[in-house]
């Protein structure tokens, strides 16, 4: 089976989740402060991570709140239409080996693919499901939605999940990111976009032209368009054509209401507003961070609502996220596993790479090399610190390719089996993720590579490099042939 639903609401991903047995309802009066975390984080560490919630009775809200929606390797590809989270890889790395054949035959049968590459623009329509209920002035009311004050020490309700959407002041090129938002009253939030982030980037350009900055946010809708939020796509990249193409459907968008802004026509809400950079910023946090500690308070942009749309019948969707593994791990393994095919496009010599859940992203990479020539691993770490969001990771461990990266147990073996820590650790200064608590300054410290490859004579190794303890195929047949009659099974 190649492609399973490819889903236009959250309702319809809930009702999926549901006949499947991937969801559990839950009527039982259930606080949004610290008590829908509990359950959730007890679910979330459960083996594969449990099962996707959906909360009917949360107490301030008669709107139902789902949480952990794409928190297991099965939900993930079920959000994402496809049996394996590699087969959306799988087609990237097709198209981007796509060359025109001379021929017109050959050219004819691109037709099909050449449709995928061009066929994932977002569309406008008039009308869509997220504006059947428009609110402004007075009638806006934060509070009316179940936002959850996830940790004992947050600084207040945050708005989790959300996909905020901002143009570039100057070049009119959309982006959509995922910035956690402080509710702070009826009609305001804090917008936490970080420096390394391309809404911050819009932030200071419309501050350097003196012109307040539109933004919509939008919650719900169909699950790739909430996961094209968090992919780490180049800025000229629209999030939205990203989401076509997981989809392959073009998104539906209609203008916004008070915002000269599109949103996702099947979102469940959507939050119009403005920044404006005019305007002192306000202290926000503190948070119960995916590093597992509390990111401290700082200083943030307000957002001001303007307008707040949705469905009739909506579904809140929220997140949790703090000391691994949670939901957002598996959200970022399917980035892990979509986008390797761009990595190997620069850095072709990358067999795999493994980002575990005790890393939290960006603090360890394992990578597997083909290993051509001496140094060849310091190249490779090099290089990834220069893609993108790569830039952030603390620690990257180079193994060689016949090492599984995908399990963590496996790759520190060899790892920790085939170092001299003075001769194969290196260091080097650079930006550092905003929540890394640990540096020597704000957002700049100092990231590890280390070289586990098996080590050449040009690297300063002159002894025999030993082999892996391995058992013959030969022998291994014998047993298989010989375990059911052991008994050892059932004696287990």
């Amino acid at each position: 089976m190649a492609e399973r639903l490819n889903y236009r609401s959250l309702t319809e991903f809930v009702e999926d989740l549901d006949a499947a047995g991937e969801l559990i309802r839950i009527a039982e009066p259930v606080d949004p402060v610290l008590e829908v975390t509990e359950i959730a984080d007890r679910v979330m560490k459960q083996p594969d991570g449990g099962k996707a919630l959906l909360f009917t009775n949360v107490k301030g809200s008669d709107m139902p709140l789902a949480i952990n929606l794409m928190g297991s390797r099965k939900r993930m590809s079920m959000a994402l239409g496809v049996d394996h989270l590699n087969d959306i890889g799988d087609r990237l790395s097709g198209m981007l080996k796509l060359e025109v054949p001379n021929s017109l035959m050959g050219r004819l049968a691109m037709l099909p693919m050449l449709k995928e590459v061009a066929g994932f623009p977002p569309r406008t329509v008039r009308s869509g499901p997220c504006q059947e209920v428009v609110l402004q002035g007075d009638d806006i009311d934060l509070s009316k939605l179940p936002i959850i004050t996830c940790w004992p020490d947050d600084g207040g309700p945050y708005i989790t999940l959300p996909l905020v959407i901002t143009k570039d002041p100057e070049s009119g090129i959309r982006n959509v990111g995922m910035y956690r938002m402080q509710s702070m009253d009826r009609n305001t939030t804090a917008m936490h976009w970080q420096r390394h982030k391309t809404g911050a980037r819009h932030f200071e350009l419309a501050k350097r032209k003196g012109e307040r900055l539109e933004v919509a946010v939008a919650l719900g809708g169909d699950p790739a368009t909430i996961f094209s939020a968090t992919a780490p796509l180049p800025p000229a990249i629209d999030e939205f054509i990203f989401t076509g193409f997981l989809r392959r459907r073009p998104m539906e968008l209609v203008k916004g209401v008070t915002v000269d802004l599109e949103v996702p026509a099947e979102a469940d809400f959507v939050l119009e507003g403005y920044v404006d950079p005019s305007e002192d910023l306000i202290l926000e946090g503190p948070f119960g961070d995916h590093t597992g500690f509390y990111s401290l308070a700082d200083m943030y942009p307000s957002f001001h609502v303007t307008a707040m749309t949705m469905r009739r019948e909506p579904i809140y969707p929220t997140t949790i996220v703090g000391k691994p593994p949670m939901e957002d791990f598996y959200m970022g393994h399917a980035t892990e596993r979509i986008f390797l095919p761009l990595t190997k496009l620069i850095l072709p010599e990358v067999v795999d790479y493994h980002m575990p859940a005790e890393g939290i992203f960006h603090n360890l990479v394992f990578v597997s090399i083909d290993k051509e020539y001496p140094g060849h691993a310091f190249k490779v770490m090099n290089g990834l610190w220069g893609l993108g969001q790569m830039m952030l990771a603390k620690v990257i461990v180079i193994v060689d390719k016949d090492v599984n990266v995908q399990d963590p147990r496996e790759a520190w073996w060899v790892a920790l089996n085939n170092i001299d820590p003075e001769r194969d650790v290196r260091f080097t200064p650079g930006p550092v993720d905003v929540l890394d608590h640990a540096s020597r300054a704000f957002t700049f410290g100092t990231k590890m590579g280390i070289d586990a490859t098996t080590k050449w004579p040009e690297e300063g190794f002159d002894r025999e490099w030993p082999d892996k303890i391995e058992m013959s195929d030969e022998v291994k047949q014998r047993v298989d042939e010989m375990w059911a009659r052991l008994g050892i099974d059932e004696a287990g």
